[in-house]
């Protein structure tokens, strides 16, 4: 068996040899995108035929030859729990079963390999059950690559328009700071610990529940050029420059796992001047979306990835109309083939292409899950939008929390300074009965603590745990 040092230093070294192609993609032709996707997308379905008993049967009545991604609607969506539930069924190599991948990952104390070539990590499972995903040597550089291949761009483009820092030579590392739950089952910790000095980016992680004061002092000693961190702990260190607590300069900011709100990436522009990339990702399929930097939405991986926006039904929707799910298909990990395999994030594809020129479909930033939505007897789900657009309105905000009750919700404020707290909650009681509650109960409080995964991610919108 191969030590961890000697396979992980392999592993970059093919990730490196990637890395050109990856980018290479970046720029290429709608139609260019589009003979790319059908080819990985047929390669796939016989792959998954030949070698998963599962997927044989549902994909039986195809013909492989002449499928394409518009007849995607012939193959049955794919659930999270069908998945747990035929796991050993799915996967396309027989020795990766659900109790070997599960022991792996209950012995993890880093990140380290599953038989020498398999990388194994699991959801958080915050919004609905627990997820297990593995992945073969090139689907977990897929996965990295997906995730940075624009942050990579970006970092030269900074380099290429600046005068060059006092001792800073061409080839000087760029120091990143990953501030996040430091989990060795979660994938984004994994990925940065294999890949963690690649192209010149060299990761150091800091875990986002540390002690807050141990946190200021290891960024104060880092001083990273690109800081990667989820949006509500970026809020709270950009007030903590303001005050004087913390003085960093990153060149580049990488927000993913919530939703960016707007108010957070104007602030990081205007505190530390520089842009903020947004990136859609899932353990089950790396970088759905990343962000270019030329304002705000994300550029959706359509050579990696088919990623298809439908409403409840399964019935695809239309650009500029927001989603109630998606369905991925994976193209580029043969370990686990997921195929259109339902995800509930909310998303809307923009109708204008973005301003830098990319083939590669613009969506807005992710606002939500469609589990975010708060369901009561009788009344059509009551949307997130409702809180977000009212709390949106509170100059002081720093960050909010809105926890669903059987009959109102029970909102927690962070505030900057003191708000009409009564206001507020008249509002939404206003809100809540236009959307059809029958007299509402609500309370809205500050200075609580706020609930988190033991990721450190803040779900903002806490549903009814029977709902």
């Amino acid at each position: 068996m191969s030590t961890y040092p000697a396979t992980r230093l392999l592993h970059q070294a093919h990730a490196l040899e990637q890395l050109s192609p990856h980018l290479d993609q970046l720029s290429w032709s709608q139609e260019r995108l589009r003979q790319h996707r059908q080819q990985r997308l047929r390669r796939l379905l016989e792959l998954a035929r030949q070698r998963s008993p599962w997927h044989r049967q549902r994909l039986a009545h195809l013909d492989l030859e002449r499928l394409d991604e518009s007849q995607l609607g012939a193959i049955p969506a794919m659930t999270k729990d069908e998945l747990m539930a035929h796991f050993d069924e799915i996967v396309t190599a027989p020795q990766l079963t659900l109790r070997r991948v599960e022991d792996h990952l209950g012995s993890l104390q880093s990140d380290a390999y599953l038989l020498d070539r398999y990388h194994a990590v699991a959801s958080g499972g915050s919004s609905g059950r627990r997820g297990v995903y593995v992945y073969d040597w090139d689907g977990w550089v897929g996965w990295y690559l997906t995730v940075m291949r624009r942050v990579l761009l970006a970092l030269r483009a900074d380099r290429a328009t600046r005068s060059p820092a006092p001792g800073e030579q061409p080839n000087t590392p760029i120091v990143a700071a990953v501030v996040m739950g430091e989990r060795a089952t979660h994938v984004s910790s994994a990925a940065a610990q294999t890949f963690r000095e690649l192209s010149s980016v060299v990761w150091n992680r800091v875990s986002v529940l540390a002690p807050w004061s141990e946190q200021l002092a290891k960024l104060a000693q880092l001083q990273p050029q690109l800081l990667a961190t989820y949006p509500s702990f970026l809020r709270q260190l950009l007030l903590a420059q303001e005050r004087g607590e913390l003085r960093i300069a990153p060149r580049l900011v990488l927000c993913s796992a919530e939703p960016l709100l707007a108010s957070v990436r104007a602030e990081v522009e205007r505190v530390w001047g520089c842009p903020v990339l947004n990136c859609w990702a899932s353990s089950e399929a790396g970088g759905m979306g990343v962000g270019c930097g030329q304002g705000s939405g994300l550029h959706l991986s359509d050579d990696t990835l088919l990623i298809e926006p439908v409403d409840r039904e399964g019935r695809p929707v239309p650009a500029g109309v927001r989603s109630s799910k998606v369905y991925v298909t994976n193209l580029f990990n043969d370990a686990l083939p997921l195929i259109r395999f339902e995800l509930s994030d909310e998303l809307t594809i923009a109708e204008q292409p973005c301003p830098c020129g990319s083939a590669h479909r613009l969506a807005a930033d992710i606002e939500g899950r469609l589990d975010d939505s708060f369901e009561y007897p009788g009344l059509r789900p009551v949307h997130p939008q409702l809180f977000r657009s009212r709390l949106g309105r509170e100059r002081q905000l720093i960050e909010y929390q809105v926890r669903q009750l059987p009959r109102g919700v029970d909102v927690n404020l962070q505030l900057l300074a003191p708000a009409d707290l009564e206001q507020i909650r008249a509002d939404l009681i206003l809100e809540l009965t236009q959307a059809g509650l029958d007299q509402p109960q609500v309370i809205v409080r500050s200075g609580q603590a706020f609930e988190r995964t033991v990721l450190g991610k803040l779900k903002r919108f806490i549903p009814l745990p029977e709902a």
